[in-house]
């Protein structure tokens, strides 16, 4: 087990180190038939990639994927479909200062210890630039789901101390904080003193599914509610998951925490679509927290490869929040885990009628 493949069906193989000669990966299990471009792929990565703005990395990578294979005229062909993105403003010097010394909360020291060998430039394989990979296959799982009528849409909802006042996630897609408009200007101060600071804040981001079927996910040990929490889980800087309305959860009494049926359907959806770790058609909600990006040029302590203490202050470009590119990302992870599951339910289940006896 190397920890580069993601899926049962629906599977991606990925590759590349951040400072690298190229990101990319292998997407296996995708149906044939498929329309897809490299434009519906380039759309999905121009969402995530670095340098759009003075508040994330200025790392200028243009993120232009080819596709190696399979597809053909526009159409998915079934088999396996290559993807690669070339590295292309690596600034690997940026890091020659501290290649023996470990940055806090990264993970240079445990990849030091467990492979022995690690790239230091930029973090190597642990850095958040292997996500383009992810998006990239995301957006193919989108495009499916898609022609089944299931949407995914993120947004942020908490940057720092700020909080928006309320998230309409259909129309949020392509604002510059994926956020509200009447916090921009709160934002804008924010961020402006950050990187006078050298300094960072977390965020809390979330995912909407709508019209997802009834059915995906499977009993014990392939919940969906439980897919989906690893899922966000393995994207950088993430430390706490939640589906469903836990904003809550504490404050009430379980006649009010149940959501109750009528014969029209749910009355709340407490739970956030998801019972027994099955999809029970109403909306998927979940909500995710990341930490604060630990390269900042505020110093710090740590100790070096000799384990003698020493300060730490990264230079480089680095984002002071990096909750505002993982929009895309957090989108791609549920659409890949969305879409096993769909696959994996009409093999088991493609004779069971799985309609809600509720009256129309």
């Amino acid at each position: 087990m190397s920890g580069n493949t993601f899926g049962k069906l629906f599977k991606i193989t990925t590759f590349g180190e951040s400072h690298g000669t190229a990101m990319g990966c292998t997407l296996d299990g995708c149906p044939p038939q498929i329309d897809l471009t490299k434009e519906d792929i380039q759309f999905e990565l121009d969402r995530r990639k670095p340098g759009q703005s003075d508040v994330t990395t200025q790392r200028k990578e243009d993120d232009s994927v080819e596709i190696l294979s399979g597809v053909f005229e526009g159409k998915t062909l079934g088999t396996p479909i290559g993807m690669v993105i070339y590295n292309k403003d690596q600034q690997s010097k940026d890091y020659s200062d501290i290649k023996d010394i470990f940055r806090p909360n990264h993970a240079d020291i445990t990849y030091q210890a467990k492979y022995g060998h690690r790239d230091y430039r930029g973090g190597g394989r642990a850095s958040a630039r292997e996500t383009a990979n992810w998006v990239a296959a995301g957006a193919i799982a989108k495009k499916i789901l898609q022609k089944e009528g299931v949407s995914v849409n993120g947004f942020v909802s908490e940057i720092g101390k700020i909080k928006a006042d309320s998230i309409n996630h259909k129309e949020i897609g392509n604002k510059y904080f994926f956020c509200d408009e009447s916090k921009l200007d709160d934002l804008d101060k924010m961020f402006n003193d950050l990187i006078k600071e050298g300094n960072s804040v977390g965020a809390k981001l979330g995912v909407v599914v709508e019209n997802c079927p009834v059915g995906l996910g499977d009993p014990v040990f392939e919940k969906l509610d439980a897919n989906l929490a690893k899922a966000i889980m393995t994207i950088n800087a993430v430390k706490s998951v939640s589906i469903g309305n836990v904003e809550d959860l504490l404050s009430l009494k379980g006649s009010e925490a149940r959501d109750e049926i009528t014969s029209s359907g749910y009355v709340t959806n407490n739970s956030g679509g998801i019972l027994g770790g099955i999809s029970n058609g109403d909306d998927i909600s979940l909500s995710f927290i990341i930490k604060p990006t630990s390269s900042i040029k505020t110093k710090g302590k740590t100790i070096n490869t000799d384990g003698k203490e020493v300060d730490i202050e990264v230079i480089g470009r680095h984002d002071p929040c990096v909750g505002i590119r993982a929009v895309p990302i957090a989108e791609a992870m549920v659409s890949l885990v969305l879409v096993d599951h769909l696959l994996i339910n009409r093999a088991q289940c493609a004779d069971v009628d799985q309609k809600l006896p509720f009256t129309e």
